[in-house]
């Protein structure tokens, strides 16, 4: 019984650790978003992508743990059995997330090059 909860508290830590860098995601960018040379709409896209990226990262995680998905997570949901729908929506969530996340940091790798116009003004 000490076992699992030593288990559950390790677990516990891990889990807030890596909501912590996804908030710390989040702390970089807006750290580095005045070096960005972007136009407006890219950077106002780039903002809302982020922001549905890393809310996304947790929503969709969680949603996954409570449904006991294992598709694209097999050791989170070993053990569980979830319905084929449940699979289907944690799983378009995990590849929407991952691909607006790698569009995000094209996006940043772009605008940090120094070579995209810097057409904003404040």
């Amino acid at each position: 019984m000490q076992d699992q909860a030593r288990r559950l508290m390790w677990h516990g830590v891990l889990l807030f650790f890596l909501g912590l860098l996804t908030g710390i995601m989040l702390l970089v960018l807006g750290s580095v978003w005045a070096q960005l040379r972007l136009a407006t709409r890219t950077l106002n896209a780039t903002f809302w992508l982020a922001l549905y990226g890393t809310y996304a990262n947790w929503f969709f995680t969680l949603l996954g743990a409570i449904l006991g998905t294992k598709a694209l997570t097999p050791q989170a949901g070993a053990g569980f059995t979830a319905t084929r729908l449940s699979e289907i929506v944690v799983g378009t969530g995990l590849v929407t997330l991952a691909t607006v996340m790698v569009i995000v940091c094209i996006i940043l790798l772009v605008g940090l090059s120094g070579k995209a116009p810097a057409s904003r003004t404040s």
